[in-house]
């Protein structure tokens, strides 16, 4: 069994102005600089074997940021946002009402959810694999934690997607 935490990542300048960021590599905002400050010092006197996180600097700036050289920051293209193709930084909601469309139909130009919580599985195969035993935290994005449901939790992925959203401080996951 591996056990997971996972911690969005913080607020980035996309959030604040309502923009789906997608794989646009936007950067946090000062809010989001002192929210990843702020997600250490709740993981405070807590060890973790590995830290992962996108390649997408919002992801790996609140890793950094919150633990610093603690552990072991490993950053992975597998556990970046949908790719939402011609709609990346759209208005948020125009996004948001597409997202049910887009299971297993790709956003244009982009992928599909289907296609997101298979990277997803890819990583979380190789985590199962590598840190058996051990405590990982994963920071991402809002399709990392639906591939973490689907593939941990067994939930279809047309009913991670359409769930009502709301930020909380980590989500626990144990990986058999």
């Amino acid at each position: 069994m591996v056990d997971i935490i996972f911690e969005p990542h913080a607020t980035s300048l996309d959030n604040e102005a309502h923009l789906a960021s997608g794989w646009n590599d936007i950067e946090l905002s000062e809010l989001g600089e002192q929210q990843a400050r702020e997600l250490g010092e709740r993981y405070k006197g807590q060890t973790f074997d590995a830290i992962f996180c996108s390649d997408l600097q919002r992801s790996y700036l609140t890793a950094h940021l919150a633990f610093g050289g603690k552990f072991p920051i490993i950053h992975d293209v597998r556990l970046r946002e949908c790719d939402y193709g011609d709609m990346t930084q759209a208005d948020k909601k125009l996004v948001d009402a597409e997202k049910p469309k887009r299971i297993t139909d790709p956003f244009p130009g982009g992928e599909s959810y289907e296609q997101a919580c298979i990277r997803m599985q890819s990583i979380l195969d190789e985590i199962r694999e590598n840190y058996a035993g051990k405590r990982v935290m994963i920071i991402g994005h809002r399709a990392t934690q639906y591939g973490l449901e689907h593939s941990v939790l067994g939930k279809p992925i047309a009913e991670v997607v359409s769930a009502p959203w709301a930020w909380q401080p980590g989500w626990h996951y144990q990986m058999l």
